[in-house]
């Protein structure tokens, strides 16, 4: 199915985002919000965006206009009646995207697509109870969606392949680069950045002198955009919101169990205010406060677990990203190609290494296999090895060395 027509639901800065996305491929896309106030800011919202293009030579002021022309706004759904697809990019609540979605079943056509952009909820979850289940899907863009160039497409379990289809279609149609993804708690992207997030705060939590906690943590960051990385896991924890971070390790330790036991430190933090970038201080201080109180919070979780002094490198934190890639292989979220394209598509994953599976690849599976199995034993089974790996080593696949691992060379 062409999509003539698109809405987006949610004025935030999101919503807005995808909007402007979807008119900047010359889609009509109507806005959507509760409030008239809330409405002219996503409006505003588009326009700034479109105003930098211009800025930047890069549109006219009349391209600005005719662009601007596709975004109309609404508090109401009066006009939904030939809209092709709905993406609603509300609050992160279930009941509140439930009562959405009725609403928007009940307002659009009964061949309408109605996506959601949810991170982290079940899509089936988001379907059950709808007339119209099967064109329900989610279509998850990353921040800031008018940059980013990911979107990982969702079905649930009642969704129909064609809806998959013509998601994947749309995506492509708005410049994006499309992965397919089976549902599961985080989905692809969240699924194996967390595990690498978490256990940054892990490691630094369990740093050797409290009182050098900040230098730690800017020493790791610095060691891993040396490896490649846009930025460090410490800045990039900041800048999406400890607050963000903690939720997400809930959910995947609420869905995978003890591979995936959040860190002590997040849920300290959050309690304490230090949300990150937002709030002005996280692991790293962004306003003129003078104060830091990391050091004495990491003395005082160290009093609690009695861990302290464990070794600190760049492997430690790779690895769970890299064994999580296997495990989402394995049980078929995403093909070993589109696991890679993701975390460099998603999180910048270095192109030379070319995602966490071509990484396995040129280090070596049983390499990866060693370094798995020393770290379970050294720091807990949160590090135990995917059966997969355990399987390729022992078939002799080993990567590039061998010239088969998880691609031919």
């Amino acid at each position: 199915m062409y999509i003539y027509k698109a809405a987006v639901i949610g004025a935030g800065t999101m919503g807005a985002q995808i909007a402007q996305t979807i008119s900047y491929a010359g889609l009509p896309v109507i806005l959507k919000d509760v409030k008239p106030e809330s409405v002219e800011r996503g409006l505003a919202t588009v326009r700034k965006i479109y105003q930098g293009r211009v800025e930047k030579g890069k549109m006219t002021a009349h391209e600005m206009d005719q662009k601007m022309a596709l975004v109309s706004g609404a508090v109401d759904y009066s006009g939904f009646k030939d809209v092709d697809l709905v993406i609603e990019a509300v609050f992160e609540d279930a009941g509140v995207k439930r009562r959405v979605f009725a609403e928007l079943e009940a307002a659009c056509s009964e061949s309408a697509i109605l996506a959601t952009n949810t991170s982290s909820l079940s899509i089936s979850g988001l379907a059950s109870g709808l007339k119209r289940p099967e064109k329900v899907v989610g279509i998850h863009f990353f921040n800031p969606a008018h940059v980013m160039k990911l979107v990982e497409v969702i079905p649930g379990l009642a969704t129909s392949s064609e809806t998959v289809d013509d998601a994947v279609a749309f995506a492509e149609s708005l410049r994006k680069i499309p992965v397919r993804v089976q549902e599961c708690a985080g989905f692809l992207v969240n699924r194996l950045l967390m595990p690498y997030l978490n256990e940054a705060a892990i490691a630094i939590q369990e740093v050797a002198d409290p009182e050098r906690v900040v230098d730690e943590a800017k020493r790791i960051d610095a060691a891993l955009v040396g490896l490649g990385m846009p930025m460090g896991p410490f800045a990039l924890s900041d800048m999406i919101g400890l607050d963000v971070a903690a939720k997400v390790a809930d959910i995947l330790y609420d869905s995978f169990g003890p591979r995936m036991s959040p860190a002590v430190l997040l849920n300290d933090m959050v309690k304490a205010g230090r949300l990150g970038a937002k709030s002005g201080a996280g692991f790293f201080t962004y306003d003129d406060r003078a104060d830091n109180p990391l050091p004495q919070t990491v003395a005082h979780i160290q009093k609690r677990t009695g861990i302290r002094g464990t070794p600190c490198v760049p492997q430690r934190l790779l690895m769970p990203m890299v064994n999580e890639a296997v495990i989402c292989f394995q049980e078929g979220v995403a093909t070993a190609a589109d696991v890679d394209i993701a975390m460099m598509a998603g999180t910048g994953f270095p192109q030379d290494k070319g995602g966490p599976l071509h990484y396995a690849d040129q280090l070596g599976l049983d390499v990866v296999l060693a370094d798995l199995d020393r770290l379970t034993r050294e720091l807990g089974p949160r590090f135990w090895p995917a059966p997969m790996l355990k399987r390729m080593v022992a078939a002799g696949f080993l990567g590039v060395k061998s010239g088969r691992g998880f691609f031919h060379y």
